[in-house]
C-alpha cells in the first residue's frame, strides 16, 4: 500500500514534490474510494488517484522518478558493476542543480508495517540512503548513511533494530548501489519485504499499458472466465478468446529486413516461444468465427492487455500506475477500469490505481473525492509543480470540477496563443 512519495530534482521536478494516498477530510465516497488501516497508523488510504495536466507539464516524469527508484532498487547491487552509471537525471536547466543529487523518498505499508525508505544519488554514486520503520506506531530508525565529500567516505548508522550481519553488508556496498539491495542479496530476511514491495507489489507502465502476453497467459489457465468477465463488463463482444504458443520461426520476418537486424532477432528469440492470439465472435447464425487479434480496434486490443494486470493487480493488493489510461479508451471504459478499484467487492485487497490522464469526463465528484484529483504544471522556469486540488478548496458534492479545471481555475491546462 503506498502512502506517499516525494521526488526532488529530478527530470523538470526541481523541488521537491509531495505526492500522498493519505485520505483527507470528508466523508464522500468514504466506503468505496478509501479503506482502512491498523489502528496503529492513525489515518486512511485512498485507492486511486487521478493526475491531470497539459502535453509536457512533466505527469510522465513524475511516474519516470518512480521508475527510476524502482531500478536502483532492483538493479543496483545485482545489476550494475563498479563504476557503473545510476539511471538517474538531474533538472538541467539550472546550474546549481545540474551536478547536485536527485532524490526519492517513498512511504509504504507491508504486512501491517509502514515504512519510510529513501535515497538521494548522482550518477556516479548514492549520496544519501535511510529507512525508518513504524513496527508498533513510533519510528524506529533502522539505517543511514550520509556521502561525507571532505573524508571521501560515508558516515553510518546501523540502528539496534536492523538484525543480522549489518558490517558485512555494509563493507558490501559498493558507492553506485544501495545498502537496501545489497543487504538483501546477502540474505537479509528483515529487508526483505521492502525490496519485494518495490519488486512485486509496485507496478508501473508507459503510455500504451502493457502487451498482451499476460493476459493471454491468463487465458490458458483457470483465470480464462476472468478475462473473459472482464471483457464482457466492459461491454467488448469478444465470445472466446484462442492461445496458441509455439517456437519463433525467422521465416516470419519480412524479407526486406536488414541481414544484420534479421541475424540479431534470431539470436535474441532463439529457444524463445511466440503466442498467438486469436478472437472469435459469432456471427448472424451463432457459428463461431475466428479473427486475427490485429483484426480488433485499438482500444479492444489494449483493453485485453490491460484485463491480466488489472484482474493480478485486483486479486493481490498492488499498487499501479499508469501513463496517460485514456489513451485509445472510450470514456465510459476509463471510468469502468477506475471503479473496479473503487468496489469493495472487486478490490478486496486494497489494490491502488494513480493514473495520469486526458480525459475531463471523470473528473466529477459523482467518481473521484476531492482528494484523489492532483494536477502537474511546469512554472516559468519549466520546474514541474504537482499540487492537489483540495488547495482550492472546492464545494462539496456541488462543483462542477470538469468545467472549473477547463475553464483554467486550477492551472494546469495549455496555454495556446494566438497566430
Amino acid at each position: 500500500m503506498l502512502v506517499e512519495m516525494s521526488v526532488t530534482n529530478f527530470r523538470s521536478l526541481r523541488d521537491t514534490q509531495t505526492f500522498s494516498m493519505i485520505k483527507g477530510k470528508g466523508d464522500e465516497l468514504a466506503d468505496a474510494n478509501s479503506f482502512e488501516l491498523p489502528a496503529s497508523q492513525r489515518f486512511q488510504l485512498l485507492r486511486s488517484a487521478a493526475i491531470y495536466g497539459p502535453n509536457a507539464g512533466g505527469k510522465s516524469n513524475f511516474l519516470q522518478a518512480l521508475r527510476a527508484m524502482k531500478r536502483v532498487v532492483l538493479e543496483s547491487a545485482a545489476g550494475l558493476q563498479r563504476g557503473d552509471r545510476l539511471p538517474v537525471t538531474p533538472f538541467r536547466l539550472s546550474a546549481a542543480t545540474r551536478q547536485a543529487p536527485s532524490e526519492f523518498e517513498v512511504s509504504f505499508i507491508v504486512d501491517g508495517v509502514r515504512y519510510q525508505y529513501g535515497f538521494s544519488a548522482t550518477a556516479e554514486r548514492i549520496h544519501d540512503e535511510w529507512l525508518l520503520a513504524y513496527p508498533k506506531g513510533r519510528p524506529q530508525r533502522w539505517f543511514g548513511r550520509v556521502w561525507d565529500a571532505e573524508t571521501n567516505r560515508y558516515e553510518w548508522e546501523l540502528g539496534n533494530n536492523l538484525a543480522g550481519e549489518k558490517q558485512l553488508w555494509q563493507k558490501s556496498t559498493r558507492d553506485n548501489a544501495l545498502f537496501l539491495s545489497t543487504a538483501v542479496q546477502l540474505n537479509s530476511e528483515q529487508l526483505q519485504p521492502i525490496f519485494d514491495w518495490f519488486k512485486s507489489t509496485l507496478r508501473l507502465a508507459n503510455v500504451g499499458g502493457w502487451s498482451p502476453s499476460f493476459s493471454a497467459s491468463l487465458c490458458e489457465q483457470a483465470a480464462k472466465t476472468k478475462v473473459m468477465d472482464f471483457l464482457h463488463a466492459a461491454d467488448i463482444h469478444i465470445d472466446d478468446i484462442l492461445v496458441e504458443t509455439k517456437p519463433f520461426e525467422l521465416g516470419a520476418l519480412p524479407d526486406a529486413m536488414p541481414d544484420a537486424l534479421r541475424t540479431a532477432i534470431a539470436e535474441d528469440m532463439a529457444d524463445k516461444k511466440v503466442v498467438e492470439i486469436k478472437t472469435v465472435h459469432k456471427d448472424s447464425e451463432g457459428s463461431a468465427v475466428t479473427f486475427d487479434f490485429d483484426d480488433e480496434s485499438d482500444g479492444t486490443r489494449k483493453l485485453f492487455a490491460f484485463a491480466g494486470p488489472w484482474i493480478d493487480a485486483l486479486d493481490n493488493g498492488y499498487v499501479l500506475f499508469i501513463d496517460e489510461l485514456h489513451d485509445n479508451l472510450h470514456p465510459a471504459l476509463v471510468r469502468f477500469l477506475v471503479e473496479l478499484f473503487h468496489s469493495r467487492e472487486s478490490n478486496p485487497k486494497n489494490a491502488q490505481l494513480v493514473f495520469t490522464t486526458h480525459e475531463t469526463s471523470i473528473l466529477n465528484q459523482d467518481v473521484f473525492r476531492r482528494d484523489q484529483i492532483w494536477f502537474c504544471d511546469k512554472d516559468q522556469n519549466q520546474a514541474t509543480t504537482l499540487y492537489p486540488l483540495t488547495d482550492f478548496s472546492p464545494r462539496k458534492g456541488r462543483e462542477n470540477l470538469e468545467l472549473a479545471y477547463l475553464s483554467g481555475r486550477y492551472g494546469a491546462v495549455p496555454f495556446i496563443g494566438k497566430h
